[in-house]
């Protein structure tokens, strides 16, 4: 009798667990996510440039954003629908942060991931005095937003977290350009001992200079001494940037033979993406970073492989054509050097073709082409000159 009533007991109990469990969702709760889908559709279709994790739980707006915009249309059209609700939407930049939501890359390059530890992917890189957006922090990994709105996760040792005065301070200070592939920052003008590394440019504080060095200081206060023939200052260097087929081709050449990295955006390595965004970024626009980003600036010149139509600079994209099942998808890019060729980073840095007589015939890239965009000298809204970012 005793087990009888005992396993009639647990039956019961189970049974109302899992009444509770399948309690449909309230009509609150099933009106409010549509609305939610709205405005994520509206202003963060792409979680790379845009954080809109917002959902509704038990009476209140949870998660956090980066965007007070789209926050303040989703409690409109909460209030609208008559719902009642708490906001607990954390904003980002999070208080926490004490006001210090501006970072600068401090060493050559800054690998920054897709989550907040070194073992994640490699989402992107910045390279020394790029200005970033910090977001947040957790441990000793910040999440930062860059200059291509592209957001990721770096480590504590590549910015300098400034306020908005330190920010601006080293924003008016006067700049310098490295203009070589690689090279260093040394303690002294002997050169016995080096401080960093640098890479292409890399940008630094003007303190002196003699015939010889200039003195720098990098973003963190660190001071040391740089050939003056591997760097120019910044208001000279930014005016000798023209996208002209000289420059576009010279640029890419100069890093022929770079190994391919998976997120790289510097000599040091570089994905297919990476690879044009580097060349555009020398000779003075920063475009979007991933080539699935890169595809929807500029205009449509060619998609029916009429190589006559384009021109250097011109930003061939390859990949998956739609179907009636799956859509289409970028997955490389590269860029038109003339002559049936064009330049890109698979596996490394090479010259491909679409002559069948060149020795760099690309049959593969051929099969999966898709179309030819243009972005050199043609308004675009994701395009923006380096001096607007890099000062």
């Amino acid at each position: 009798m005793k087990n009888t009533t005992l396993t009639w007991g647990i039956t019961l109990l189970l049974a109302l667990v899992l009444l509770g469990s399948c309690q449909p969702e309230s009509k609150e709760t099933s009106s409010v996510a549509p609305l939610i889908d709205q405005v994520k559709e509206s202003y963060a279709p792409d979680k790379r440039v845009a954080i809109f994790d917002i959902a509704f739980e038990n009476d209140s707006l949870k998660g956090q954003t980066n965007l007070p915009q789209a926050l303040e249309e989703l409690t409109k059209k909460l209030d609208s629908a008559g719902v009642s609700f708490t906001n607990q939407v954390d904003l980002l930049p999070d208080k926490a942060l004490a006001g210090k939501t501006h970072g600068v890359v401090t060493i050559s390059v800054a690998n920054i991931r897709s989550a907040p530890k070194h073992s994640a992917e490699l989402a992107t890189q910045a390279t020394m005095g790029t200005p970033v957006n910090v977001l947040k922090k957790d441990g000793s990994w910040y999440l930062v937003q860059t200059p291509d709105n592209y957001i990721s996760w770096v480590d504590a040792a590549g910015i300098e977290l400034m306020d908005q005065s330190a920010y601006d301070q080293w924003e008016g200070s006067p700049k310098l350009v490295f203009t070589g592939l690689l090279g260093y920052v040394y303690e002294s003008e002997d050169e016995s001992m080096m401080v960093t590394d640098l890479t292409a440019g890399n940008l630094l504080k003007l303190v002196a200079e003699n015939k010889s060095h200039y003195q720098v200081a990098l973003p963190d206060g660190r001071q040391g001494f740089l050939q003056k023939d591997m760097a120019m200052p910044f208001e000279e260097w930014i005016t000798t940037r023209s996208l002209s087929d000289h420059n576009l081709i010279s640029t890419a050449k100069n890093m022929m033979g770079v190994p391919y990295l998976w997120g790289g955006t510097s000599i040091k390595g570089v994905d297919c993406s990476g690879f044009t965004k580097t060349i555009y970024f020398l000779n003075g626009q920063v475009i979007p970073r991933d080539a699935s980003q890169q595809v929807h600036e500029g205009e449509l010149v060619d998609t029916e492989k009429n190589w006559d139509k384009l021109e250097v600079g011109d930003l061939l994209f390859f990949g998956r054509k739609a179907t009636e099942d799956r859509p289409e998808r970028i997955v490389h890019v590269g860029m038109w050097i003339g002559n049936n060729s064009f330049i890109h980073s698979r596996g490394r840095v090479r010259i491909s073709s679409f002559d069948p007589n060149s020795p760099n015939y690309d049959e593969y890239e051929l099969g999966r082409y898709l179309r030819t965009k243009r972005i050199r000298q043609i308004p675009s809204e994701h395009v923006i000159e380096v001096a607007k970012v890099m000062n």
